[in-house]
């Protein structure tokens, strides 16, 4: 990809001033990227060691987290590199690299997300047909194709964003490369094609969400069949979560993405970022996986073999 412009590096947002307020935000910074390292890497090696959680499930979680992985290792190791050395910069390649694989994971996993509310609908409303709608071929491909819609998604939204010519400034007010502070620098109207873009990809994530809440609401009423108050309550408390993270992940990126520029402002602007790319993978161990008791306890017995491992070395 070449760059049309003189621009050979962007400056990303500075947090503070002061040398003491940087450390804090690194530190801040590098707790949450551990918590989201320790929950996902947990799931991980929770459901790729223990033969029993070889299911549609969780072969999907593993893959969400995965996702989660992905996404958050694009943007805050860069941001706490930035507030450590007390630097802005970041290179033309490298805001390239942030741009894709950030677009990719999280085309990726919000098609994913779609793929597990279809499958909570099946295991609940169609428990008779699970075996046959969801065998592991099926389970495959559809994890492939959330994949690689987050793949072509990424190409798209790279190619058109960084073909830009960029002639006001190359200050991104954000702490990583996000598209629409991108498009801001530009000084031709080229840049339209990726506004339509964007707005392609959002009708088709808002399709998605349709799908998610439609499937969510087919769950919900069959959950109120259940004859058991505690059954109920169960079902509600693991997939009421499910539905308010989904809820705020399409809402803040469309917000992020098609908000007017009367209302944006850099701290505004970092809240609804971070509620859409930083919130979700840290937050999904705890709702989608480690709230589940089989899944708990696989974990426990992993640490518990891992500790005993070390105490005979």
């Amino acid at each position: 990809m070449s760059n049309n412009s003189s621009v050979s590096e962007f400056l990303l947002l500075a947090f503070a001033d002061t040398r003491e307020l940087q450390l804090l935000h690194f530190a801040l910074f590098l707790g949450i990227y551990l918590a989201a390292l320790l929950g996902n890497g947990l799931i991980l090696s929770a459901v790729a060691c223990h033969h029993r959680l070889h299911t549609p499930m969780y072969f999907f979680l593993l893959n969400l987290a995965l996702l989660d992985l992905g996404c958050i290792s694009t943007t805050l190791p860069k941001a706490m590199a930035n507030a450590l050395w007390d630097t802005r910069a970041i290179s033309y390649q490298g805001c390239a690299a942030q741009v894709f694989f950030f677009v990719f994971f999280i085309g990726a996993e919000y098609s994913l997300l779609t793929v597990m509310a279809y499958d909570r609908y099946v295991a609940i409303c169609q428990p008779l047909h699970y075996g046959n709608l969801l065998g592991s071929r099926a389970c495959a491909q559809m994890a492939a194709a959330a994949w690689g819609s987050g793949f072509l998604n990424a190409v798209l939204h790279t190619a058109n964003t960084l073909s830009l010519t960029l002639c006001q400034g190359n200050a991104v007010d954000q702490f990583f490369c996000e598209i629409p502070h991108i498009l801001k620098l530009s000084c031709s109207n080229s840049y339209l094609r990726e506004v339509w873009a964007i707005l392609f990809s959002i009708f088709l994530a808002f399709g998605c969400f349709v799908f998610i809440v439609a499937s969510y609401v087919q769950i919900f009423r069959a959950v109120l069949t259940i004859p058991s108050e505690q059954g109920r309550h169960k079902a509600f408390s693991t997939c009421l979560p499910h539905l308010i993270v989904n809820s705020l992940m399409i809402s803040t990126s469309i917000f992020a993405y098609l908000k007017p520029p009367s209302i944006s402002s850099p701290s505004l602007d970092l809240v609804v970022t971070v509620l859409y790319s930083v919130v979700p993978p840290v937050a999904n161990p705890l709702i989608y996986s480690l709230r589940n008791r089989e899944l708990r306890d696989s974990i426990r017995t992993l640490l518990e073999y891992t500790y005993l491992q070390q105490i005979h070395l």
